[in-house]
């Protein structure tokens, strides 16, 4: 009886999701939610974190979709933070303009001494 020399392959533990990629797209999600400002910056940060480790892990590692995802609501989330405040402003500029738009303006001139 012969016995021949085999070598075990190395068990396959198949492709591993970034944790980056997950934390992007959670706090993506958190960000219309929880934390608006915050979380959208954290998703777009984190995001472009896992993209580069997964570029770099040679299909090792997967969540490019997550990743993705977590970037494009956290813009789509700072978008409407910055119409937001937009609005804000001129609503705070109306509410301090309206008393002037009250008076005629010929009320206003004629109190001008030349």
């Amino acid at each position: 009886m012969s016995y021949q020399n085999y070598q075990t392959p190395p068990p396959n533990y198949g492709s591993q999701s970034s944790t980056l990629a997950v934390i992007s797209l959670l706090s993506g999600i958190a960000s219309f939610f929880i934390v608006p400002l915050l979380g959208a910056i954290a998703a777009i940060i984190t995001g472009g974190m896992a993209k580069k480790e997964i570029n770099q892990s040679a299909g090792r590692i997967t969540g490019l979709g997550m990743a993705n995802w977590g970037m494009i609501l956290g813009w789509i989330n700072i978008a409407f933070s910055l119409i937001g405040l937009c609005i804000g402003v001129l609503i705070l500029v109306g509410a301090i303009s309206a008393p002037l738009c009250l008076v005629p303006f010929s009320d206003i001139f004629s109190n001008f001494q030349y």
